[in-house]
């Protein structure tokens, strides 16, 4: 190799498709649209997890007879502080705890 910084990305470079894994030219390139790529897709991550709570907790929520979107708002006049990702897990894994939760939303509503 060239250089460290050759080594290095070349090193960093390991898995990729074609030269990108042995031409530190190709390489490079390759490695920075990586870059770009985990930059974008860890915002995107955020998103696609809230968008699986919702879809969980729509599924929870429709089987105590409520929509999604009535039972968010009657919980934000509840004053009941769960976020969606606690909801959600609680929907899927404590089905019986779950609808306490739902219970006491329809309650304080």
């Amino acid at each position: 190799f060239a250089s460290k910084k050759h080594k290095s990305v070349i090193r960093q470079s390991k898995g990729f498709r074609g030269r990108a894994n042995r031409c530190f030219r190709i390489a490079i390139r390759r490695l920075e649209k990586s870059w770009q790529y985990a930059y974008r897709d860890r915002k995107v991550k955020k998103r696609e997890f809230r968008k699986l709570w919702i879809q969980r907790l729509n599924a929870g929520v429709r089987q105590q007879g409520l929509s999604y979107s009535r039972f968010i708002n009657m919980q934000a006049q509840s004053g009941v502080v769960l976020d969606r990702k606690i909801l959600s897990s609680l929907a899927m894994n404590e089905p019986f705890s779950f609808k306490a939760v739902v219970d006491v939303v329809k309650m304080s509503h």
